[in-house]
Parts: structure tokens; C-alpha cells; sequence
């Protein structure tokens, strides 16, 4: 059996890292290995920075928090964790790309052009 607390760090940890590694590090080009690529993020440098930036920020602070709670969760139970923290893990990730994609479209028309 697997202790609570390390699989929480295998998995909430692991993505709370790497999402540090993707705030401290963001991606400078449009490309198709690293960075927030959705059709919309990659149609220019302007759009690929603005989505890139705020994925980021949302993904280290969502991140942070399913970390912290797959943590006291691991603290308060008695049982064995097993499918909490990659829920918690789904709804980062998820929060993060649903928020991206709203200031996308409220910051740019479909045509790539920065909105008034």
C-alpha cells in the first residue's frame, strides 16, 4: 500500500512543480513542443505570450491550492487516498485552461486581433 503522503507528492506535487518550472521558465516562441498550444494561442507572438502568461499564472495558483489540499486531506484521513488527489490534480488543470481560454476570447476577436 502507499503511504497518503507520498502520493500526494508523486502527483499534486509533481504537478505544482511543474507548473513552477513552467512560470519560471515560459515558453519565448510560438512552438509546438512547450507552452499553453491551442489553435487559438498559437495564431500569433502577441496572442502566444498573453496565453502563455495567464495560463501560467492560474496553472501555479490552482496548482498550489490542489497541492495543498490533496496534503490535508492526506493529514485528516484515516484511510488510504486513492482517486482524491488526481481529481483535485483534473480540476487544476481544468480551471487553469477554461480561464485561459475566457481571457482569449475577451481579449481577442477569433481573427487574432486585440480587442479595444
Amino acid at each position: 500500500m502507499m503511504d497518503s503522503f507520498i502520493y500526494v507528492l508523486t502527483t499534486n506535487g509533481v504537478v505544482f512543480l511543474i507548473s513552477i518550472i513552467f512560470w519560471k521558465f515560459p515558453p519565448k516562441k510560438v512552438n509546438n513542443i512547450y507552452g499553453y498550444r491551442t489553435p487559438k494561442a498559437m495564431q500569433n507572438q502577441q496572442i502566444w505570450d498573453f496565453a502563455n502568461s495567464t495560463f501560467n499564472q492560474a496553472f501555479l495558483k490552482y496548482s498550489g491550492f490542489s497541492f495543498l489540499a490533496a496534503l490535508l486531506l492526506a493529514n485528516i484521513t484515516k484511510g488510504e487516498l486513492t482517486w482524491q488527489p488526481m481529481v483535485l490534480v483534473a480540476l487544476s488543470i481544468l480551471v487553469s485552461i477554461i480561464k485561459t481560454e475566457r481571457a482569449l476570447s475577451d481579449n481577442f476577436s477569433d481573427e487574432g486581433k486585440r480587442k479595444k
